[in-house]
């Protein structure tokens, strides 16, 4: 088995392509029976995807890995060339490294931000219960969440940081400087809106609304902060209302077209609205952000803004890279072991059969009434001649390889190596 990890993210590929590869849960329960359909059932996979990453880790045959990279692009409706330019293949180490610089923050947009842990304990339950978690990846994830947390709770890496729901905040004082004479418009209901709702909750905004699929969770979710909720349908006749409006759904087609928009517009008689679109694939049609005295912003162009104060945590980025790199060592020292739990289990059961065949002579010996040293002497050179016979004949061989690799084996593991044994003791 080969540890793979294939994807791309906010660094290596733009929003228009990510969009292709963002996926909701019930969709990835799907694409992970067909990956064991097309694998077999020993192949591993989980997959996580977010606003700024789709990524599949893989345990795998390495014979597969081109398979895999092909069944990945398809997914996404793309060619192989489309990921070896906008995305990522990480073997072995550089895999297992990559998913405890994820599960710490290290690799997000935000640096250091908490979100993407719960994200990737969400995608490790959902490829459990796909059945696509075995003991490799669930021995790799659960070393990430415990690297994670001593990341976390040693290191400053989340300190000085600025959040997405904060620099939605930031981007939006820019176009309005006094928030509390606006009024806002959250679609969605989710964990970022939420986010986003506390912040600008604390501005005072004159009117905070909620527009959700499922109204009794926007319902639920105004209460909270003071907020008003109402259907999806009705976005169409409000929409002129909201000075700001932040959208962040799981839809796979966008909610706020271009029409909509302009209509909105010509009520607000061209009064400037501050929109963004924190969703991917995006909840407001690209083409709305040519419309005058629209501001339409992406996650992309939260980018520079999150990135304030990173320069302040580099140190605590390069203790993060410590602990990082001392997780790696540990579980491929225990992806090591493991492969070689086969040949001890081999080597244990031939012992065995040798020990207990001496045992029995032995048993025969005393029964029959010899003396107890005789028979213990006769059981010890029993062992002993079966323990080296077939390194001695190898050493009498004529192969000159067969009688080098016999020679070192003897002196490594019968003569240095008893003497290191000793030692310890």
């Amino acid at each position: 088995m080969s540890i793979l990890t294939l994807g791309l993210n906010h660094q290596t590929a733009p929003l228009q392509i990510r969009e292709q590869f963002a996926w909701a849960s019930n969709q990835i329960q799907v694409h992970l029976n067909d990956f064991r359909n097309k694998f077999g059932n020993n192949a591993e996979a989980a997959v996580l995807s977010t606003c700024n990453r789709t990524e599949i880790y893989c345990a795998i045959n390495p014979k597969l890995i081109g398979q895999t990279q092909q069944w990945f692009a398809n997914l996404g409706g793309a060619s192989t060339n489309i990921l070896e330019d906008h995305g990522y293949t990480l073997e072995h180490d550089n895999a297992a490294r990559h998913a405890f610089r994820v599960a710490s923050g290290l690799d997000s947009m935000v640096l250091g931000e908490p979100q993407i842990l719960g994200q990737l304990k969400e995608a490790v339950q959902t490829s459990r219960e796909a059945g696509s978690l075995g003991s490799t990846l669930n021995q790799l994830f659960e070393r990430s969440f415990s690297i994670a947390k001593k990341v976390r709770s040693t290191t400053e890496i989340g300190s000085h940081s600025i959040s997405m729901a904060a620099a939605a905040v930031r981007l939006a004082s820019q176009l309005f400087e006094d928030i509390e004479q606006t009024t806002i418009l959250f679609v969605g209901a989710g964990e970022m809106i939420e986010l986003c709702l506390a912040h600008f909750a604390a501005k005072n905004p004159k009117t905070m609304c909620i527009a959700n699929r499922n109204l009794h969770n926007g319902q639920e979710l105004a209460q909270k902060f003071g907020a008003e909720a109402f259907a999806l349908s009705e976005i169409p006749q409000r929409f002129h209302e909201f000075d700001v409006v932040i959208s962040c759904t799981a839809s796979t087609l966008p909610l706020i077209g271009l029409g909509a928009v302009e209509s909105a517009l010509k009520k607000r008689r061209n009064s400037p609205m501050f929109m963004l679109d924190l969703a991917v694939p995006r909840d407001i049609e690209p083409q709305v952000e040519a419309l005058e005295n629209v501001y339409l912003y992406t996650v992309d162009h939260l980018a520079n803004i999150v990135q304030t104060g990173k320069e302040n945590r580099k140190a605590a980025v390069s203790k993060a890279e410590v602990i990082i790199d001392e997780g790696v060592d540990g579980f491929l020292n225990w992806l090591n072991s493991r492969d070689d739990v086969p040949l001890i289990q081999r080597l244990q059961q031939k012992t065995n059969e040798w020990r207990e065949l001496e045992i029995s002579k032995a048993k025969k010996m005393l029964a029959k009434g010899d003396d107890i040293n005789q028979v213990l002497e006769i059981l010890s050179k029993g062992l002993t001649q079966k323990l080296i016979h077939g390194a001695i004949a190898d050493l009498h061989s004529k192969d000159n390889d067969t009688k080098d690799k016999a020679q070192y084996a003897i002196e490594h593991f019968f003569l240095e190596g008893c003497k290191r044994h000793l030692i310890e003791k």
